[in-house]
């Protein structure tokens, strides 16, 4: 059950894996190797209905709400400003060090609505985007080892 709460903990928006593998070594006292994985897993399972059905999503939701069509404009006016520069500079590949970064508003949902709206095909992005969890998931293992060993 502590399994399931921490890959669902990961598919969350905002705390992702950056959360659930605290919470899985810290709360529920999981291996490193176990919180990476099964936070690694759930977080790359949200990508796949993210990239597949964000376009159509957001444009039926926009159609129907004023309300739905505010929180799209600043979430993609957002995501547009935090990822432009690099995008322009660095091409597909600063998706993966956008989703890399273990920071709020960086990881893979963040990444998933980069991908839809600088074109990237699906099947590209989602092994971009997997790449970047992957290495987020590695950073926040690696400091809280060094947290965890570092407060005993």
């Amino acid at each position: 059950m502590e399994e399931l709460w921490i890959f669902l903990l990961s598919a969350l928006p905002l705390l992702e894996l950056r959360g659930a593998i605290p919470v899985a070594i810290g709360v529920f006292k999981f291996s490193y190797l176990k919180a990476f994985f099964i936070s690694f897993l759930g977080n790359i399972i949200i990508i796949i209905p993210l990239i597949w059905f964000l376009e159509n999503l957001s444009g039926y939701l926009i159609k129907k709400s004023k309300m739905a069509e505010r929180f799209f404009a600043w979430l993609f006016d957002k995501t547009r400003k935090k990822i432009k520069g690099g995008f322009l500079k660095w091409g597909k590949w600063v998706l993966v060090i956008f989703v890399a970064i273990p920071l709020p508003f960086t990881g893979a949902w963040s990444g998933s609505i980069a991908a839809f709206l600088f074109g990237l095909d699906k099947k590209t992005a989602f092994w971009l985007i997997s790449l970047g969890v992957f290495l987020a998931g590695m950073i926040v293992t690696g400091v809280s080892f060094l947290g965890i060993n570092f407060l005993k």
